[in-house]
């Protein structure tokens, strides 16, 4: 099993703003994931990056044959050849002296051997001891890992040259898949936003992601989760095909960036619990499934895997380092993802500059769950941003939604044959006079108006701020879209790689103050806002919805009896406690008065 140097990673960050990541902190051993959704983008980013590091480029065009897949595969080759170039220089860089071979093991967590060791070298005299101890010390070293995100809901099947659907190998989510397994990078592939079937299905068609003759697999396959129940289905259908995962990447549901799945209530330690009083069913459960796929095979599993156990991780609004260590020691995650504070630390990823001024100066009332996504999937957004000007510039001059260049959201098949998408002006300009006919008083005219207008482009905003950070594009040129999660309130400047990391481990002074809310207390305020939410857009006759709803409640009373007994415990380091039970007061109140208020729930 791989030894992990840190005890967090990098997620996802929308399309672009972790698109290179990799190509930043990988040298440093720091595991980070990027987006292949949109492989256009990609496109373009290999094309920088081949300039500058005098790489051979040769353009694949958009109408090319199996072009997405290519363009995936190439730019992931890219990624992993720059990768290993810069890590063997690293590596190459001599001991004892300021450097970024010292910055690898200076940011290493305090517990770690390989930091120990090093430690120990510093001591040391010159001599023939000292020279061996470097040596193996740079043996010992390995970067981080390029890991892949798929969002499984995005996976058209488009139409060949003959007007005919193309084969399920052409589907978005399968040519993605097929572009990371085709590639060099020996990485993970995170799996998100739920069930896939035909996706999940074609996997088991590529041999690097089952063991080898020495046990050793060379993909892997991450699945972020909202709770145990589906980690079980996902798993146990993956393992009939004797797929492992590698990994289980639980994700609170709404105290995230990006799009938010809310859970049916349960708060993220109320699922954290489960997973650690259970976690050892998920290698007894899976297991038999992955053996007799191996025996149907004629293949032998490799008696030296079966050590191995599947990751939990968790990642979702931490912002101390004692919420961290809560995390690792209470739950016994095996690490931890942090994303929205890396969004302010320009040696890790691509943020324009008027974004992250934004960025800087938001607080908790400019990040909020939006209506946004053309998915109809709440999308935590920051206000003001260049995507948010740009859509109601067009707006007030009568040119309401988007040119869709790149077409991955198109599932609306309300108005046309074809699907399009709905922050498409072709779109809009069919549903807002839908609207302006239906003959709604001018209240409710205006609110579905809106709900329409605020639909952002995503697929070509969201990658916008990394081409103009690269200078790949002017500022004027692309309408900037990001995602961050509420925690970004409380950081307030950019930061430098060192200085995040030792924030995480909790070297040093904390970046955010002490007042700052514990990460439960945000969620369940934000639990309790979506269950506000839910009873306005819920008929209050139809039954199955009242009954969600009430099942919301339920389990949200139950996540908050669980919290208020954390907040009566003792704290890990600069945990706020008494925030956590401060909240738990305040949304008790707040829940019950929604309920006592709506007579179809009282």
């Amino acid at each position: 099993m791989t030894t992990l140097a840190h005890t967090f990673h990098i997620p996802v960050m929308g399309t672009g703003h972790s698109i290179d990541t990799p190509i930043r902190v990988a040298p440093f051993g720091i595991d980070s994931v990027i987006s292949i959704v949109d492989d256009l983008l990609v496109e373009r980013i290999r094309k920088y990056y081949a300039g500058e590091y005098d790489l051979p480029f040769e353009s694949i065009p958009r109408n090319a044959e199996d072009g997405r897949a290519r363009r995936i595969t190439a730019y992931l080759n890219t990624v992993d050849e720059i990768v290993r170039h810069k890590f063997e220089a690293l590596c190459n860089e001599p001991f004892f002296s300021e450097n970024d071979k010292a910055k690898y093991f200076e940011m290493l967590p305090d517990a770690s051997t390989l930091k120990n060791a090093w430690e120990q070298l510093k001591a040391m005299s010159p001599s023939v001891d000292r020279e061996a101890l470097e040596q193996n010390l740079t043996s010992m070293m390995s970067p981080g890992a390029i890991d892949v995100n798929i969002m499984t809901k995005l996976d058209r099947l488009l139409n060949g040259s003959g007007g005919k659907p193309m084969s399920v190998e052409f589907s978005d989510a399968n040519a993605a898949f097929r572009g990371f397994a085709m590639s060099t990078v020996r990485g993970s592939v995170v799996l998100s936003a739920g069930f896939n079937p035909r996706l999940f299905a074609y996997m088991g068609e590529f041999r690097d992601f089952y063991r080898d003759a020495a046990g050793e697999l060379k993909k892997k396959i991450i699945l972020k989760v909202s709770d145990f129940r589906s980690a079980l289905i996902q798993g146990k259908f993956l393992a009939k095909k004797g797929l492992e995962i590698s990994e289980f990447r639980i994700e609170s549901g709404l105290n995230c960036g990006g799009h938010a799945f809310a859970s049916e209530g349960q708060l993220l330690p109320f699922i954290l619990r489960e997973f650690h009083e259970k976690k050892d069913q998920l290698s007894s459960t899976f297991q038999p499934l992955i053996d007799s796929f191996y025996e149907s095979m004629g293949w032998d599993y490799p008696e030296s895997a079966r050590k191995e156990v599947p990751l939990v991780t968790v990642q979702g609004g931490i912002g101390t380092a004692g919420e961290n260590d809560r995390m690792l020691r209470e739950y016994g995650m095996d690490r931890t993802g942090w994303g929205t504070p890396f969004l302010l630390v320009p040696e890790a990823t691509p943020v324009d500059a008027p974004t992250l001024e934004l960025l800087k100066n938001a607080g908790e009332d400019d990040l909020y769950l939006s209506g946004a996504s053309p998915l109809g999937i709440p999308f935590n957004n920051v206000r003001n941003s260049g995507a948010h000007k740009w859509i109601e510039e067009r707006s007030s001059k009568g040119k309401p939604g988007s040119p869709c260049p790149k077409g991955f959201l198109q599932f609306n098949t309300e108005f046309t044959e074809e699907p399009i998408c709905t922050a498409s002006s072709e779109y809009q300009v069919l549903k807002l006079s839908e609207i302006d006919r239906a003959g709604l008083d001018e209240a409710e005219r205006r609110k579905r108006r809106g709900e329409v207008l605020e639909k952002s482009c995503l697929c070509d905003h969201l990658g916008n701020g990394s081409l103009i950070a690269l200078g790949i594009i002017r500022e004027g040129r692309g309408p900037q879209a990001i995602c961050p999660g509420p925690n970004l309130a409380w950081f307030n400047r950019t930061y430098s790689l060192r200085e995040m990391v030792d924030h995480i481990y909790g070297r040093g002074p904390s970046l955010v103050p002490a007042h700052r809310p514990h990460m439960y207390a945000k969620e369940m305020a934000m639990y309790v806002d979506y269950i506000a939410q839910q009873i306005t857009i819920t008929d209050p006759d139809d039954p199955k919805g009242m009954k969600r709803i009430r099942t919301l409640r339920d389990n949200l009373v139950e996540s908050m009896d669980y919290c208020e007994e954390i907040a009566a415990g003792k704290a890990y380091g600069d945990e706020n406690l008494a925030s956590l039970a401060e909240a738990v007061r305040t949304e008790r109140v707040r829940l019950e008065a929604l309920f006592s208020s709506e007579p179809a729930l009282a």
